[in-house]
């Protein structure tokens, strides 16, 4: 149903839920993160997609569509329609979807082993939270702000800047 449907729905406990527009600031944002990673991953035999690629959490059958999602596992090689083996994951946050991008999806993604970062941006001002699972198996926050001028994404080894991430964005 999903591949035929104009409308993207993510799949939670046998539930669909149709998914809203985003605005602005939110599209821009997630466009500039794809361009900035798509850059630095080119021949490294990694994949980057925003926005309409599903990542799919077999142990709780549930799919979502994060902003941006990277995978360098071949596997995720097979599959056109879902990745299941992200090592980062990107979510540029919305007054509607950061309590649960901050919450309940966050724990889903935690089921995941071969994530390794959870990126959290923020639209009303230059923030990111990275959540980076440590050798123990914890996640560790690790927040920039744009007075720090750059952001460091460990799982791909990109050393970013705010300018570029948030070009074009009016707050």
């Amino acid at each position: 149903m999903e591949e035929k449907s104009e409308i993207k729905h993510e799949y939670i406990d046998g539930y669909i839920y149709a998914m809203a527009g985003a605005n602005d600031p939110h599209v821009t944002i997630t466009g500039n993160a794809f361009a900035i990673i798509r850059s630095h991953l080119r021949g490294s035999g990694c994949r980057v997609y925003f926005s309409d690629m599903k990542a799919r959490i077999d142990s709780l059958n549930r799919f979502y569509y994060p902003d941006v999602i990277v995978t360098c596992d071949p596997r995720d090689a097979q599959s056109q329609n879902q990745k299941r083996y992200p090592k980062l994951i990107i979510e540029v946050l919305s007054e509607s979807t950061e309590g649960f991008d901050r919450g309940d999806k966050f724990a889903d993604y935690q089921q995941l082993e071969s994530l390794e970062e959870y990126v959290l941006v923020n639209t009303k001002r230059q923030r990111l939270d990275c959540f980076r699972r440590n050798e123990e198996g914890l996640w560790v926050l690790k927040s920039y702000s744009g007075e720090q001028e750059n952001f460091h994404l460990s799982s791909i080894s990109l050393e970013g800047k705010f300018t570029d991430l948030y070009e074009d964005v009016s707050f």
